[in-house]
């Protein structure tokens, strides 16, 4: 079909601005590609292999999209002017008729809709400067949803998939040397409306969609750095399904690039999961959970790499263990008992669990079991017995995991001997505890039943768990007869019926697991060197026929139960994502379908958003400054908060708690308060008694006086 003579007239008039622009491209033209002057040619498909100029798409998006036959002085006007009837156009060629001018045309309004609001100055090669709304959401939708599919056609690659070694091989092609620049421009414009964009919603659609081709930052290092940034910044901080939506971007790309990107990004993922547990809440829990989740899920990649850097930031746990040992200042100490270098004692505890049967991460459980241990005995006092539980709790899940004994028994029987558990509490009853947000309990809280209760139901929790994983054992009678004795004795000594109670019901049933052992192994003929000692009892091992077993299990449901009624009475913020956490492994295992993806994206860009529009800007001057007035006042507020809460975490002293003396913190309490108010009836007398007018003269004469009066005072007294 050959061309109208308007079109014809304008193709003239662009091939003699050409000439002007660039008269060696156009001599060139003359002698080796005379078919591309002529006029009767037709469109380029999709198939067509022929040289694309980013000069020469722009001449086609001139020639494509005004095609009325117009004088020039009514045409530059409307040139800045991007419709929806112009987009409809270049899509419907797209799908119809695969014209690679209109892919050009698209691609050019992409960058303009990713770009819109920003500073271009004279830039003359933006060709458009006002868009609407619904024409931003239109380009964003088709070229998000179709252009994965328009680039893969041009460069002949399979429909969806691919390595990174798929895409060396296909950078030594001529499709690639013709379309590269397509698909620069549609990662590198992706990622800039990425860090402009404010939705949730819609940044998860448009990571979900740039996630097909993620295969291509192979090619572009720099750009590839980039993404990792962005999706460990979403990761981190996002909201609702965007957690998810980035872990998955991330674990693609480690998938299928391999190398190219896993350093970075084992480094990066930790760092972030490092950044987002300083502080823990009930509401954080769940949020840190999966944070932690994603983290162990990713190391499955590939175990060797991540067994390289999982030493490295184990060995930065165990550095700040030893300085803490052999400075033994504050700020040490202070170091290592913090949220950060508990989570991430926790975030290593379940990799090692959850890959305790390879061989390649294996050995990390014994030097985490050797700084777990540390941390635990660093400080032994009653105010950090929550931090020795979850301490506890962890070794007990690394010696469940890879059936190897740890003696915890005597970090919780040592608990049992301080005074804080064995007197009646003197503080009241007191709110509940909650042990999984607490690390260090106050003064105050210490001396309450509820943190009493809290910290004995724990300690038995905790060592029936650790009875029970070797209730199997040949050897199950000589390794629970110290801790029973020392069970035994502490019924005797606590003055607590209820803890009195809890303790019998754990010896009875140690007593029980003794008898069930013994019996069994009155048989046996095997030494206990021997490997048959390994299957001793191993049928009623999985079976679960224990008395400790089946006692565990009833503490466990105690234990949930008590735990869901802290978290219902507390707002869970972080509810979501723990969802998607949970959910995790159904994500990983499924595909969404394309149609409704697509559906997804329709409603999502369908707002009056658009990139490059500062709210602030638009606020009046007052607000302004009443925002900044408030900033400030929550500024100082946080910096008291924090100098209040410094205070609370130094480590005062490092005598075992049982050898402190009550009546001194009483005494201490006291003075406190009688500093207190004489400050508090000095500050009262400042402010009735201003003197006005007074001169240096008089002050020191006044105060001269007064010291006179008391030194007579002392005089009297004395005679």
């Amino acid at each position: 079909m050959s061309k109208s003579p308007s079109a014809a007239k304008e193709h003239k008039e662009q091939l003699e601005r050409l000439q002007k622009k660039d008269p060696e491209f156009y001599q060139y033209l003359q002698q080796y590609g005379k078919d591309l002057l002529t006029f009767d040619d037709e469109d380029e498909d999709f198939d067509d292999d022929a040289e694309v100029d980013m000069e020469d798409a722009e001449t086609q998006l001139d020639g494509e999209t005004y095609q009325h036959d117009i004088p020039e002085e009514e045409e530059k006007p409307s040139k800045n002017v991007l419709t929806t009837e112009m987009v409809n156009s270049w899509c419907k060629s797209i799908r119809e008729d695969e014209k690679l001018s209109a892919v050009h045309s698209l691609m050019k309004a992409f960058r303009t809709a990713c770009h819109y609001g920003d500073d271009t100055g004279t830039d003359s090669s933006a060709k458009f400067a006002v868009m609407s709304s619904s024409v931003f959401n239109k380009i964003m939708l088709f070229t998000l949803s179709e252009m994965d599919r328009i680039l893969r056609k041009l460069l002949k690659l399979p429909a969806s998939g691919g390595k990174k070694e798929t895409i060396i091989e296909l950078m030594n092609t001529k499709q690639w040397k013709n379309y590269n620049h397509l698909v620069k421009s549609y990662l590198g414009n992706a990622l800039h409306v990425l860090n402009q964009m404010t939705d949730t919603k819609m940044i998860s659609f448009t990571l979900r969609r740039l996630q097909y081709s993620s295969v291509f930052l192979a090619a572009f290092p720099s750009l590839l750095r980039k993404y990792i940034k962005v999706a460990l910044h979403f990761w981190g901080t996002g909201g609702d399904a965007l957690p998810v939506v980035s872990f998955l971007f991330l674990r693609d790309l480690c998938v299928r690039l391999g190398s190219d990107c896993l350093d970075e990004c084992f480094r990066g993922i930790y760092k972030a999961y490092v950044l987002n547990c300083h502080f823990v809440n009930a509401s954080k829990l769940q949020h840190i959970q999966f944070l932690a989740n994603c983290v162990i899920e990713l190391i499955r990649v590939d175990l060797p790499t991540a067994y390289q850097h999982a030493f490295v930031f184990i060995r930065q746990l165990a550095m700040l263990l030893r300085d803490a040992l052999n400075m033994k200042t504050k700020e040490a100490y202070r170091k290592v008992y913090e949220w950060k270098f508990i989570n991430c004692l926790e975030l290593w505890t379940g990799a090692i669990c959850t890959y305790s049967s390879e061989a390649d991460f294996r050995p990390l459980a014994y030097p985490l079991t050797q700084i777990i241990s540390g941390v635990a005995r660093l400080v032994p006092t009653a105010r950090y017995f929550p931090l020795r539980l979850r301490c506890v709790k962890m070794l007990n899940r690394i010696s469940a995991a890879t059936g190897t004994f740890i003696p915890v028994s005597m970090l919780l029987l040592d608990m049992l001997e301080m005074k804080e558990l064995n007197r009646p509490p003197t503080g009241g009853v007191g709110k509940a505890v909650d042990l999984r947000t607490t690390l260090k309990a106050s003064k105050p809280i210490l001396k309450t039943r509820a943190f009493q209760e809290a910290c004995v139901i724990s300690v038995v929790e905790e060592l029936a768990e650790h009875l029970a994983q070797w209730s199997y054992s040949v050897a199950f009678f000589e390794l629970s007869f110290i801790p029973a004795v020392r069970l035994r004795s502490f019924c005797k000594c606590t003055k607590v019926e209820r803890f009195r109670k809890e303790m019998r019901h754990l010896i009875r049933k140690i007593e029980a697991n003794d008898k069930f052992t013994n019996e069994r192994r009155a048989s046996v003929t095997f030494l206990p060197n021997d490997n048959a000692a390994t299957s001793f009892l191993e049928d009623e091992k999985k079976m679960g026929t224990s008395p400790l077993s089946q006692y565990v299990t009833t503490l466990r449901q105690r234990a949930q139960q008590r735990n869901d009624s802290m978290m219902e009475s507390s707002v869970v913020v972080g509810e979501k994502s723990a969802v998607f956490g949970k959910k995790l492994d159904q994500i990983l295992d499924s595909d969404e379908e394309d149609d409704i993806r697509n559906d997804d994206g329709a409603s999502v860009f369908s707002s009056s958003w658009l990139p490059g529009g500062d709210s602030r800007a638009n606020l009046p001057k007052e607000e302004k400054k009443k925002k900044k007035k408030k900033k400030k006042k929550k500024k100082k507020g946080m910096e008291q908060d924090e100098r209040v809460g410094d205070d609370e975490d130094v480590v005062e002293d490092l005598v075992l708690s049982s050898d402190e003396d009550e009546d001194e913190d009483e005494e201490d309490t006291a003075e406190e308060d009688g500093n207190e108010e004489q400050l508090g009836g000095s500050k009262q007398q400042n402010k009735k008694q201003k003197p006005k007018n007074l001169s240096n003269k008089n002050v020191r004469s006044h105060h001269h006086a007064k010291n006179n009066k008391s030194k007579k005072r002392k005089r009297a007294k004395l005679n």
